[in-house]
C-alpha cells in the first residue's frame, strides 16, 4: 500500500530546534547507552533560564570513553553530584535527576547530521555571573541572537 504524505520530503522546520549559548538547566533524564567503541549517557535537560526558553528541552550526549571521562566528571562535579558516589567511580542515574547547573551548547554538523554539543558546564550558583556576560549571545532556533552584542563605532 502506498500513501501520499505532503511535505514528507522536505526537511522539518526544526521541530526540535537546536539552542546555542549558555543556559541554566535541570536534568530530567539520564540514560546509559552501551556501544563497543563509544558508550555514552544521553541526558535531557529542561531550560530554566533565560525565561524566554523556559519550556524548551535540550538533549545531548556525554561520552564515557577513557579519553572523555574528564567531561563526565566535570558535568557531575559542577551539577553537584554526590561526592561519595563520584569518589567510588559510581554513577547513579536516579541521583542525577533534578540536579541543576549551567551548560554551554553549540550545534555541530558531521556527515550532514546535526548534533547538540555540550561545550562546558558550571555550577548553578554561577548563573547570575555568566548570564551577565555581554559577549555571550544565545542563538535561537532560526539563528537569531537574543543576547547583547557590542559593536565598535
Amino acid at each position: 500500500m502506498k500513501r501520499h504524505i505532503p511535505g514528507l520530503h522536505v526537511e522539518s522546520k526544526n521541530a526540535e530546534a537546536f539552542l546555542e549559548g549558555s543556559f541554566l538547566v535541570r536534568v530530567d533524564h539520564m540514560n546509559f547507552r552501551w556501544h563497543p567503541q563509544k558508550p555514552c549517557y544521553v541526558i535531557s535537560f529542561s531550560v530554566l533560564e533565560p525565561s524566554e526558553f523556559h519550556l524548551r528541552h535540550i538533549s545531548a550526549r556525554v561520552y564515557c570513553t577513557q579519553k572523555a571521562l574528564w567531561r563526565l566528571n566535570w558535568f557531575l562535579r559542577d551539577f553537584g553530584y554526590d561526592v561519595d558516589l563520584l569518589g567510588r567511580d559510581e554513577v547513579d542515574e536516579k541521583a542525577v535527576l533534578g540536579l541543576t547547573g549551567v551548560i554551554r551548547t553549540s550545534r555541530k554538523t558531521l556527515n550532514g547530521r546535526s548534533f547538540q554539543n555540550l561545550d562546558g558546564f558550571a555550577p548553578a550558583d554561577e548563573w547570575e555571573t555568566l548570564s551577565m556576560d555581554p559577549g555571550e549571545g544565545i542563538q535561537g532556533p532560526e539563528g537569531e541572537s537574543n543576547g547583547v552584542q557590542l559593536h565598535s563605532d
